[in-house]
């Protein structure tokens, strides 16, 4: 290769006389032919190699880096929560902290983009918001893994702070957690306690609870009962009868302690009207243990619109899909049209808690929009007895569980 090399430069010197003569006597130096003089490169690099940062400047990148992947992995993949009521016992239980999959029914775009991360939507007792809704953006979901589904766990936003009052997108409403017990389409009702989905009784949670009315012989109930059996007693009617909420686990050890007369589930009567449950009108005289039927709407849907249907699913069209109604007479209009019909643009699930007679849900302010859904709860990684003694705190036996 040395001797090609040589050559060729010998003929370049004959053609071009002195231009060529650097290169001649590059080839006749000292320096074997063909080999590159690398020092020439590495002067080169070292002179562009850039300033060392900074331990400043290097903690400043580290938390910046870790800032926005948190962010994307809190946005798109996985948040935390906790669980703040009761009224899910037994299956969750206050001071349990949850991981909620967000890629499970697929990621939501934010509402309002500017917020300041990992901070509530609102701050001290002022209120003092933490978010600009100056822009706000439609609703948009990314493909998820799996569709939401009857008996699932989910946290959702409140559907309850939709009202104007409120003024709050969607995205920094409070968040709820319950489980689906209706999907889109569904026929649900509830008799005697008892939900219906389509006429077929529902499966309730191996560990849901509900109020009793406990009679007994006078004697009084050991304390160390209640807390070792999980019992909240509610009220206490006279001097012998109780309201109590039992878990089913304890239930059928409850009765039989001696001084324990009987014990009946509290079950409001049908047709007894109770204003503060769904759709809160004496046309539909229904109550949070005797409820419907009612069709949960879905995409595409279309009911016919009349006084009846719209007490039921005005509120989904108002504020939900985001439409001007105006009732004149028997005449309904949406957006200045008359309408006899509407198709719904978004589907629409029942949550409700497995405490049934403590639970806040959508027996209260009726179904929740797919907008409004974040997330699917996966685990528990951390509980956190409140009332427990300094070292029995923790639950251990509750850490990393999976939630079902």
């Amino acid at each position: 290769m040395g001797m090609i090399l040589y050559v060729n430069i010998e003929l370049i010197y004959t053609c071009c006389g002195r231009r060529c003569c650097n290169i001649l006597e590059l080839s006749r130096s000292k320096k074997k032919p063909g080999i590159m003089n690398w020092k020439f490169f590495s002067r080169k690099k070292a002179s562009g190699t850039k300033p060392k940062k900074s331990k400043t400047r290097e903690w400043v990148d580290a938390v910046g880096f870790a800032v926005v992947a948190a962010t994307i992995i809190r946005g798109l993949l996985f948040s935390a929560y906790a669980i703040p009521s009761g009224s899910m016992e037994g299956t969750l239980l206050t001071g349990d902290y949850l991981f909620v999959s967000k890629i499970s029914y697929g990621p939501r775009m934010p509402f309002t983009p500017l917020s300041v991360p990992f901070l509530e939507s609102t701050v001290t007792k002022y209120n003092i918001k933490t978010y600009w809704d100056g822009i706000k953006l439609p609703y948009f979901r990314l493909p998820g893994l799996t569709e939401v589904k009857k008996g699932d766990i989910i946290v959702f936003n409140k559907p309850e702070e939709a009202d104007p009052s409120y003024d709050r997108p969607v995205d920094v409403r409070t968040n709820l957690i319950k489980r689906c017990q209706a999907t889109p389409g569904d026929r649900l009702a509830i008799v005697n306690g008892q939900v219906f989905i389509n006429g077929i009784a529902a499966p309730n949670a191996e560990k849901a609870q509900t109020s009793y009315t406990v009679v007994t012989n006078g004697t009084d109930l050991n304390p160390q009962v209640y807390q070792d059996m999980h019992i909240e007693v509610l009220q206490q009617k006279d001097a012998n009868t109780y309201e109590m909420i039992i878990p089913n686990t304890n239930l059928a050890a409850f009765k039989r302690f001696s001084n324990i007369k009987s014990v009946t589930p509290v079950v409001q009567p049908a047709d007894s009207y109770d204003p503060s449950v769904f759709p809160h009108n004496e046309k539909f005289k229904w109550n949070m243990d005797n409820f419907g039927p009612l069709v949960l709407p879905k995409r595409g849907w279309t009911v016919p619109l009349t006084d009846s249907t719209m007490v039921l699913y005005r509120r989904a069209i108002e504020l939900y899909e985001n439409n001007r109604v105006d009732i004149k007479g028997k005449d309904i209009f949406i957006n200045g049209k008359q309408a006899h019909f509407y198709t719904f643009k978004m589907n629409y699930y029942w949550m409700m808690g497995d405490n049934r007679h403590n639970s806040l849900d959508s027996r209260f302010w009726g179904y929740v929009p797919e907008d409004h859904i974040v997330g699917k709860a996966m685990i528990t990684f951390m509980s956190v007895d409140s009332a427990g003694a300094f070292l029995d705190k923790i639950r251990w036996n509750r850490i990393l569980r999976s939630i079902n």
